[in-house]
């Protein structure tokens, strides 16, 4: 049986392909798609959803918008990496797939409510839509049987020092997603950035010859034209779709449970994600962590997605 999924994303480049693997995968039900003001603010994030679907022909799908900025302080989208409109480098389409009437946190509740099994959350960008979730509807807390996160690390961050972009945005929301006890998954860089677009991908994706796949060359060669300048990264991390293929196919990655905490107040660490590999703190563990990546296998995971699109 199809895992059930919805994504709630902030569209992004590397977002496009989690929507487009989750459409594709067989092991997968994408139910819907909610946006999130991060990578770019919430009138890009939520247009480059619907391009997203537009591009390669997924249809049924609702998209609903969300947030447009962090329980705590100002958004500041990543314009560095993907641009002004969150999707830089290739032309995008005047989307034909319609936005949803209801707003993100209604249209989740109502899927939650109407599954008749739990659902998979699948966050790709700052956790706020989830956070307004589990504070408004703590009595669907049940139907959700996860959250698959993107964002956070074990090691390194790459707004600050020690914090990822998807935690440094909303680490309040990180905060009280953990604290609901609902069960959670972080794929954060450490294992991201094993899944580097080198130049055989990007010419792996460009060879499919579709119009999906020339529309995510472009996306690719743009986003790795911006790693090599912002973080001397020529072949940038494919982050989001970690997440995707982790529930298509668990033998993609390597998983830990222990404990996660996030920093909320330091001065040079708020954002930062405080994982306890070695258990020193003796604290009870509330989160699983994707460790290591089977690249070849997330590799082939994503063309074979992109030559299944339109």
């Amino acid at each position: 049986m199809a895992t059930p999924i919805i994504i709630d994303c902030d569209p992004g480049h590397d977002d496009v392909f989690a929507i487009w693997l989750a459409a594709a995968h067989p092991a997968i039900q994408l139910l819907a798609i909610t946006t999130v003001a991060g990578n770019g603010r919430i009138e890009h994030t939520t247009f480059n959803a619907r391009v997203a679907c537009t591009v390669a022909g997924i249809q049924g799908v609702p998209i609903a918008r969300g947030a447009d900025g962090p329980i705590a302080g100002a958004l500041r989208p990543a314009d560095w990496i993907h641009g002004a409109n969150a999707l830089g480098g290739p032309e995008l389409p005047e989307p034909t797939v319609p936005l949803d009437e209801r707003d993100a946190v209604t249209l989740m509740a109502d899927l939650l409510s109407d599954s008749p099994v739990p659902v998979t959350l699948v966050p790709t960008g700052p956790l706020t839509n989830i956070a307004h979730l589990v504070q408004a509807h703590p009595e669907l807390l049940g139907k959700i049987e996860r959250v698959v996160w993107m964002g956070g690390s074990t090691t390194r961050g790459n707004v600050t020092p020690y914090a990822e972009f998807n935690a440094y945005t909303d680490p309040e929301a990180i905060a009280i997603v953990l604290d609901s006890g609902v069960d959670f998954t972080m794929v954060g860089l450490n294992i991201s950035h094993q899944a580097l677009i080198t130049r055989e991908v990007r010419d792996r994706v460009r060879a499919v010859g579709t119009r999906t796949a020339a529309f995510g060359h472009e996306l690719l060669e743009f986003f790795c034209s911006t790693y090599e300048v912002a973080e001397q990264m020529p072949d940038g991390p494919l982050h989001d779709p970690i997440t995707v293929a982790l529930i298509a196919d668990p033998a993609v990655a390597t998983t830990v449970r222990t404990r996660i905490d996030v920093e909320l107040t330091g001065t040079e660490t708020r954002g930062a994600t405080s994982t306890d590999l070695i258990d020193i703190l003796k604290r009870p563990a509330n989160a699983t962590v994707a460790m290591d990546l089977d690249v070849d296998r997330f590799w082939s995971m994503i063309v074979d997605a992109v030559a299944a699109l339109d």
